[in-house]
């Protein structure tokens, strides 16, 4: 089984705003950055969909649905695999969030819920939810997955078996890659591909 993870592109924000479930629009052209991923893509061997599955956030699904037309597959979208849900932070600048709250939240990063929305331990059991009914279906491989860097790394510490702290110091860049693959003999997944 494979699964490619796609980071969505650059958003029309400036830089260090917090904007995790937020739904905010892309920077440029959803079809400029398809094309471009498909030579990506291509050089890389990756095989193509036979489903595309995004986070319904605009970021996400104006890149899916363009990928689906270039591959000819329906896109389905699941909640479960929006960012993480940062509460009365999103929209908010980084710096501008009260230290205290932020030194809260690193003190007790993966059950603090200093800003009222998820957890970090709430984040990581809604995707691994996703993801382990999804794992359940065969021929749903080859998949694309057009999502958001921290459903990324909650995926990769879960089927690599790295604790998620280690991931978040993983690069990922807008549009990066992650392909991973399932031996469907042993269960055991691998990663083929990190930020491509």
């Amino acid at each position: 089984m494979d699964i490619v993870l796609i980071r969505h592109p650059a958003v029309a924000l400036e830089a260090g705003v917090c904007y995790g479930h937020s739904d905010v629009a892309l920077a440029e052209d959803a079809e400029l950055t398809s094309n471009a991923l498909a030579v990506k893509l291509a050089n890389l061997q990756v095989p193509a969909p036979r489903v595309l599955i995004t986070s319904p956030l605009t970021r996400c699904a104006a890149l899916a649905a363009e990928i689906a037309n270039d591959f000819g597959c329906v896109v389905s979208h699941d909640e479960r695999l929006k960012e993480m849900d940062f509460g009365a932070w999103e929209a908010q600048r980084w710096d501008t969030i009260d230290r205290a709250l932020l030194d809260d939240w690193a003190a007790n990063f993966e059950h603090a819920r200093s800003h009222g929305g998820e957890s970090v331990a709430q984040f990581v059991a809604r995707v691994r939810a996703w993801f382990d009914a999804f794992a359940q279906t065969r021929e749903l491989s080859p998949a694309y997955v057009v999502t958001h860097a921290g459903v990324m790394r909650a995926i990769a510490s879960w089927v690599l078996e790295v604790p998620l702290a280690r991931c978040l110091q993983w690069s990922l860049d807008m549009t990066g890659i992650v392909w991973l693959r399932r031996n469907d003999e042993t269960l055991q997944w691998s990663l083929v591909r990190w930020n491509a």
